[in-house]
């Protein structure tokens, strides 16, 4: 479990980033953690995993406090950063310096999952383009079995079909022992992925939901008008029509939209918070 409790954080004595936060992450979920640009969602991982300190307020991993960085904790944890330098090796290389640090390590799982990506194991890292980087990282990051994932913006620099592949590497290698965190802005990478959705805003948690409660209590319909009804509480247009949310009266189950949902909350996330 990961426990954050009336955290405080600034970069600055003028603005804070973050003003009484709290939060409580729970084993076998995998979070969307969204917000803005600027709204702080890679400091609040690397807060998390004791990179930065808060100013006020506790984090706790396990009922240990992350500043103290304890190794039996470190071991569990994996961070992927969106900027990150990778040396001039062989990936093997690479493994067999980065693998001992992991108690967990699957290395035949790490190969199996680059096949899955399609990135040769015999590749120098340096030579390989940013999204194949990516792709090792993961990869690695996956098989570390860590109880804790941490990642951030995993999906930029992957194309089309790699993003499909990370979907299926991130759920083939995910177990009900673990917490992965992904923030990101891209939002439709990560459908059918994320299980519970933290929106962050004004250095708060304005929102935070499981899809199941979502899939229950809101419905998702699609129309060529914008006018659906009184009882719709937020339209988008998008291609070749509009997306409407609606409460879930009925009782149809329909595929919640992550996109359309982080707009209609950070536009009033008072009228979604009272309905779900």
């Amino acid at each position: 479990m990961i426990t954050i409790e009336k955290l405080h954080f600034s970069y600055s004595k003028k603005k804070s980033l973050f003003t009484d936060l709290n939060l409580e992450l729970q084993a076998g979920k995998i979070y969307g953690l969204l917000g803005k640009n600027g709204t702080g969602k890679s400091s609040l991982l690397k807060l998390i995993i004791g990179v930065l300190f808060p100013n006020e307020g506790k984090i706790s991993i396990e009922a240990f406090d992350s500043v103290d960085r304890r190794p039996e904790i470190l071991q569990d944890i994996f961070f992927l950063s969106e900027d990150y330098e990778l040396p001039s090796i062989k990936i093997k290389s690479y493994v067999n310096a980065n693998k001992a640090l992991y108690s967990k390590f699957d290395e035949a799982k790490f190969y199996e999952y680059l096949q899955m990506f399609e990135v040769d194991v015999d590749s120098n890292l340096q030579k390989l383009s940013y999204g194949q980087k990516k792709k090792v990282l993961i990869s690695f990051g996956i098989a570390t079995n860590a109880k804790y994932l941490l990642l951030d913006e995993p999906t930029n620099g992957l194309d089309i079909p790699s993003k499909s592949q990370f979907r299926k590497v991130l759920l083939a290698g995910f177990k009900d022992d673990q917490i992965m965190i992904i923030s990101t802005h891209q939002i439709r990478d990560l459908n059918q992925l994320i299980e519970s959705i933290i929106i962050i805003e004004n250095g708060k948690i304005i929102f935070k939901k499981d899809v199941f409660e979502l899939e229950e209590k809101l419905r998702f319909t699609k129309s060529l008008s914008e006018d659906s009804g009184s009882n719709t509480v937020y339209s988008e247009s998008v291609a070749g029509g509009y997306i409407h949310i609606q409460p879930n009266e009925e009782g149809i189950a329909s595929e919640v939209e992550l996109e359309v949902l982080f707009n209609a909350v950070i536009k009033d996330n008072d009228v979604l918070n009272k309905i779900v």
